[in-house]
């Protein structure tokens, strides 16, 4: 399976704070796997669920071979463990089509993940218009369509009866049923967002799309859920014995529980996007009062308690911003010492990344404030008139109300 899309549990989050660390092995991000490679700058990774089933892919594919071509004898699961290689490059063409069409669009792309049930290319920002949502999906299945041509056409080249042949005969097979089951029109599959694509440009509303296709997916989920083995037990299944009927049950409710999870997940964030745009720079933002460097920690809060303020910010003789006093840090001075403390030491230097217009809101916001991980920003006017602190643990508060109302 193949989907495209913002992913849930890594795309749309709450900015983080700063940090680092070391690693030993092969080169890994929270939840991507293995990285293999860039293409055009976007890393693609192998998650460690991808092993799994290419052992399941050999060992089946190599019990097909031996009714096939018997005289291969053990050499048939090296020939079937090419085969789920190749064909998870199949996948990958698939998931870089989808890619290319991303960048062409200016949409960045954060990885592109090879998994258990084939591939995702997490596209970090939504289609701004329904005809690039509908391309932007349509490219995978059809390059799916056209490698299965292509090996439909080497079938032709090589005798049917050899490692070739049903190697290529394979490939076919499985691309095709990529392609079909990609255009099936139920969110997460490709052909999901195509039908969210159309049903936005006839309503106008990208979130009416959404709400179609993820529910034409849910029932979807159920339709494989219950035809799948309802299939193979009456027969529909050439050769199918009560071990191939468990098997066809087991990968349907499999099969079922993703796109049902990936449909509720894609209604969810569509849901959580609409709400987004009630995260502004403006709103969230702390009434601060400026202070000079050596100015005592004590006095320094005075002043903001006087002001009803819940910020200070450094500023040099002039009334230039130079640094921001971190919360984390005050709470560390016991109130004894407050006095010989001077608030420099407890400050962070601005830096030009750390300066947030009050226009700012939604997923601008939330892709700014990742640009540049602090624990506050100094928000300004677009005069360039200080207007307070912005605080990213009031930035993840609101983040995470969102997502519970979604």
């Amino acid at each position: 399976m193949s989907e495209s899309g913002r992913p849930p549990s890594d795309n749309s989050s709450p900015p983080g704070r700063a940090g680092n660390g070391t690693s030993a092995g092969p080169p890994r991000e929270p939840g991507g796997g293995i990285l293999m490679g860039r293409f055009f700058g976007v890393p693609i990774y192998v998650a460690p669920s991808w092993f799994l089933v290419a052992a399941l892919i050999t060992w089946v594919f190599g019990g097909q071979l031996d009714t096939v071509l018997p005289e291969l004898g053990s050499v048939r699961y090296l020939v079937s463990l090419f085969f789920a290689v190749a064909f998870y490059a199949s996948v990958l063409v698939h998931e870089l089509a989808h890619t290319v069409a991303a960048l062409r669009f200016k949409l960045p792309v954060r990885r592109i993940q090879l998994q258990f049930f084939g591939g995702v290319s997490e596209i970090e920002k939504e289609s701004d218009s329904p005809g690039r949502e509908f391309v932007l999906a349509f490219v995978g299945p059809l390059l799916s369509l056209v490698l299965a041509a292509i090996f439909w056409g080497g079938m032709q080249l090589v005798e049917s009866g050899t490692v070739p042949g049903v190697l290529l005969a394979g490939l076919m097979v499985s691309n095709l049923i990529v392609a079909i089951f990609n255009f099936l029109p139920g969110l997460p599959l490709d052909g999901g967002r195509m039908l969210r694509a159309v049903v936005w440009k006839i309503s106008g509303r990208a979130m009416t799309g959404t709400v179609a296709a993820a529910w034409v997916g849910r029932a979807l989920a159920l339709a494989v859920l219950i035809g799948l083995p309802l299939l193979s037990y009456r027969g529909g299944i050439d050769g199918s014995s009560s071990s191939d009927s468990l098997t066809d049950a087991l990968l349907a409710a499999i099969l079922a529980a993703i796109i049902w999870t990936g449909a509720g997940n894609s209604l969810r964030m569509a849901r959580l996007r609409e709400r987004l745009p009630g995260l502004q720079a403006r709103t969230l933002t702390r009434r601060a009062v400026p202070v000079a460097s050596d100015t005592p920690l004590s006095e320094a809060l005075r002043r903001a308690n006087e002001a009803g303020a819940r910020a200070l910010v450094v500023v040099d003789g002039r009334g230039d911003p130079t640094a921001l006093v971190r919360e984390s840090a005050i709470v560390t001075v016991p109130e004894h010492r407050r006095p010989w403390v001077a608030v420099s030491g407890l400050a962070q230097d601005l830096t030009p990344g750390m300066r947030v217009s009050t226009e700012l809101a939604g997923e601008d916001l939330l892709d700014r404030l990742r640009a540049t991980p602090s624990t506050e920003y100094l928000v300004v006017e677009p005069t360039g008139e200080i207007y307070g602190v912005l605080s990213t643990a009031d930035v993840e508060r609101a983040f995470l109300a969102a997502m519970s109302r979604a």
